[in-house]
């Protein structure tokens, strides 16, 4: 999908580059899949706030999605892609011979139409959702489960896709889109091709309202604050010297490169860290 400009008749128009939604065909979300979705404001159950950086924003409502295609060997009708609010996908609506609907993110080359299907011998095609067991190697999958049977985990997001590197030993070994190496039983379902939207990694907003919209508030760096309120604060300007040039923090302590993983929480599905540098 191909990302649109804008004359610079305006300061905002001159960088900005938004999506065309050129394959959105479906305008107005189907009403039973939709769910009323609360904000914080990035506060507790006190009022205060434990995420920064959280407010604002157009109210929007949740879209269903059927992450663990639990209808198996039911084929599936593609009635529309529709944008959705709450993630960089598009999403498809499928409607089945009984009439039941719902939601699926929408893979690249996904168009209305199309038939899909879930189960153990579908056809290893776009938008089908088959185990990885049965899932011919070198293929392009997302929406993958971490568990069997837990619904998809791995790969959601627009323009991701892992790939299936090998099987050994009732697992499957693949390449996550980090580059890490990991694997997962066979028995996990996996959706086969790539997520779509693939250009929303070089939309350039424009202008500092449209991410408010987004329910984004301003972040100000550290440096720029007191003592009082950030670890690097004050000081006289951006001295290296003696002028208050402290060494850089985090607002919790924590030093800038150092590791907060659990040392002793190292995964046994890990085979090739996405590092070059490995994990100690």
């Amino acid at each position: 999908m191909p990302l649109k400009s804008f004359k610079p008749v305006t300061p905002a128009n001159r960088y900005k580059m938004l999506p065309g939604f050129d394959e959105i065909t479906k305008s107005k979300p189907e009403k039973s899949l939709l769910e009323v979705k609360k904000r914080s404001g990035g506060r507790n159950n006190q009022g205060r706030i434990t995420m920064r950086h959280i407010g604002g924003g157009h109210k929007k409502k949740y879209r269903l999605i059927d992450f663990k295609r639990n209808k198996r060997d039911e084929v599936a009708t593609v009635i529309g892609i529709e944008y959705d609010p709450n993630r960089t996908c598009r999403i498809a609506l499928l409607e089945y011979a009984d009439g039941t609907k719902s939601y699926i993110l929408a893979p690249s080359g996904l168009t209305d139409g199309a038939k899909v299907q879930a189960g153990e011998n579908v056809e290893p095609t776009v938008g089908n959702a088959l185990p990885l067991k049965n899932v011919p190697l070198g293929t392009a999958i997302h929406n993958i489960e971490m568990r069997p049977g837990s619904g998809g985990k791995v790969a959601r997001a627009a323009g991701q896709q892992a790939i299936l590197a090998s099987r050994d030993d009732g697992y499957a070994f693949i390449k996550m889109p980090s580059g890490e190496l990991r694997k997962f039983h066979e028995e996990s379902y996996a959706t086969i091709g790539t997520v779509g939207n693939r250009d929303h990694m070089n939309e350039i907003s424009g202008k500092a309202g449209r991410t408010r919209w987004q329910g984004k508030r301003p972040s100000v760096r550290g440096m720029c604050m007191n003592p009082v309120d950030h670890p690097n604060g004050g000081g006289e300007g951006k001295s290296k010297s003696g002028g208050g040039r402290q060494h850089l923090k985090s607002p919790w302590g924590h030093t800038k490169g150092q590791k907060t993983r659990n040392k002793h929480k190292n995964s046994t599905f890990i085979i090739e860290d996405r590092r070059k540098n490995k994990r100690k």
